[in-house]
């Protein structure tokens, strides 16, 4: 019964309440759905688009280098910071350019790393007119939590990864022997290893897309387990230096960040009928015949 008011009628139910705002919801959703199916633009303007917000994120790449390029020495200092605190000497230079080249290679790549949030919001910028509404309220969080993602995982290397591994190396040099990094091959090493970190971060990303798309379950992407952890190591091996410190320091948070992604799945992943539960259950079986010994 809805509740009386001062005039004597009464409110409607919070039931009915509830269906109505749902209902309005869906109204409205459905709405924006039909106009983004409408709205179709020519090809050409769709590439003059493109071309605006690739030169807008060239502009603001190219403006933002001058500054990130005044504080090349700090910036250089900084990301050599973890190999100079573990081993002793300078860094050399072993080509005439170096000098010149490698500053100006790292304060590109610097800038570009600033500059990320900008040029995703362009990207977003071109694709969201042609998202339909559902699709809008998914690519925002997943934009946004990537990214993260993204800078958390060159934040571990650096701070977690670089100390450990450059102690080993430290540790393991022949007596007498002084090491001297060369600052260009210096630089490619971090570099790798922060894409390395940077993209293993993206797992989570990863699984929520494969439950959220129904390419993949959380049921079936936990079965696989035992295949990520293997592929996990694979991988650290491939990406990081010949050490075991790191190679483990890849695999174990990829790892964790898998057992995470599941739990996002579970909760993200779209209600399964029960022809594909069917089939499910019919290849959990067959996997565990196949495991056992004949």
């Amino acid at each position: 019964m809805g509740k009386a008011l001062a005039d004597g009628t009464e409110s409607a139910p919070e039931g009915d309440a509830d269906a109505a705002g749902s209902d309005t919801d869906t109204d409205r959703e459905r709405a924006h759905d039909e106009r983004v199916d409408s709205d179709e633009q020519p090809f050409l303007t769709h590439l003059l688009e493109l071309r605006t917000r690739i030169l807008r994120s060239l502009l603001v790449v190219f403006v933002s280098f001058f500054p990130v390029y005044y504080f090349s020495d700090a910036i250089f200092d900084f990301v050599t910071g973890p190999m100079r605190d573990a081993l002793p000497g300078d860094m050399i230079a072993t080509q005439v350019a170096s000098p010149f080249l490698t500053p100006l290679k790292l304060c590109l790549y610097a800038t570009v790393f600033i500059t990320i949030p900008y040029v995703l919001q362009q990207v977003w910028g071109f694709v969201r007119p042609g998202l339909y509404l559902r699709e809008k309220r998914f690519a925002v969080p997943l934009l946004v939590s990537s990214t993260a993602l993204f800078y958390l995982g060159m934040a571990f290397a650096y701070y977690a990864v670089f100390p450990l591994a450059f102690a080993f190396f430290a540790g393991q040099g022949l007596t007498g022997v002084t090491p001297t990094t060369d600052i260009n091959q210096y630089l490619d090493f971090v570099l790798k290893l922060f894409f390395a970190f940077g993209v293993a971060f993206e797992i989570p990303v990863a699984t929520v897309l494969l439950a959220k798309t129904g390419l993949a379950s959380s049921r079936s992407m936990a079965r696989k387990r035992p295949y990520v952890i293997v592929g996990c190591f694979v991988v650290g091996m491939l990406l990081t230096p010949p050490d075991i410190i790191s190679q483990i320091m890849l695999a174990l948070p990829a790892w964790v960040l898998f057992e995470f992604g599941i739990i996002l799945a579970r909760m993200v992943e779209k209600p399964r009928n029960e022809d594909e539960e069917e089939n499910e259950k019919e290849e959990e079986k067959e996997e565990g015949e196949e495991a056992q010994p004949t």
